[in-house]
């Protein structure tokens, strides 16, 4: 019988994120190189967005690319923008059919101008697609975020736009990069890792953590429902007594 019948409909989380790891060292037991790794983690990236999707997940983000990761080799960073951009393509229809809508969150200036304008186009023709919203985290650091919503709430005051009096978790939340979406419910991590990588620092306060010896080209829609079980069996409190809650 699959774990997914041992699933309650009724509390599907709103917004799961995943850190998506271990790619490389998936293709390193293969005997391959890492780029054969980034291959083969895109099939979990369908599978996981069509399992998502099916669940009724309203929001995804995947930690695609990060901020450090320009650091790693040029060949394994071209790889991956090259994967990226051959995906956007491949799957604007698949997108579409699935009312499906793509999102960026990230320095999305930095990355190669083919991926950027294919990204424009797929965001441009899957904006109106409501059935869940997939964001990437693309060249995506949270320190940078937050370094970035300070200066713009700092010009803003400055200039009389906001009162230094009116700044609250509202008024910070609408310049961060994740303005029109809501907190994270679940942050998944695969391959063994237990650390947040500088990833949604502000929106995971009361995520419940998942981590997970998977690597992330092994995760399949099994894995997924394992993680959503862990998180309906756990109490939200949020910061409240389990009495107050019941």
């Amino acid at each position: 019988m699959s774990k997914l019948n041992h699933i309650d409909k009724t509390n599907i989380p709103n917004h799961i994120a995943i850190i998506m790891d271990g790619n490389g060292r998936w293709a390193k037991k293969q005997g391959m190189m890492r780029a054969f790794g980034h291959e083969n983690g895109t099939k979990s990236v369908k599978t996981t967005i069509e399992t998502a999707a099916r669940l009724g997940v309203k929001h995804l983000t995947l930690y695609a690319f990060s901020t450090e990761n320009w650091n790693r080799p040029k060949l394994e960073v071209d790889t991956l923008m090259s994967l990226l951009f051959k995906s956007l393509k491949k799957e604007l229809s698949t997108l579409n059919q699935n009312n499906l809508k793509l999102n960026v969150i990230g320095q999305v200036d930095q990355l190669p101008k083919s991926v950027k304008e294919e990204l424009q186009n797929v965001i441009e023709l899957t904006k109106n697609n409501t059935q869940m919203t997939i964001t990437l985290a693309l060249s995506y650091g949270s320190r940078n975020e937050l370094i970035n919503m300070v200066q713009n709430i700092s010009s803003k005051v400055k200039n009389n736009i906001i009162l230094e009096s009116d700044i609250d978790e509202s008024i910070i939340n609408q310049h961060l990069y994740t303005h029109d979406m809501p907190d994270v419910d679940l942050l998944i991590r695969t391959s063994g890792e237990q650390r947040i990588s500088n990833f949604l620092l502000w929106q995971i306060a009361y995520a419940e953590l998942y981590f997970t010896d998977v690597l992330w080209p092994d995760f399949s829609e099994e894995h997924l429902y394992d993680a959503i079980l862990s998180y309906q069996g756990r109490e939200r409190r949020f910061g409240k007594t389990s009495e107050q809650i019941k």
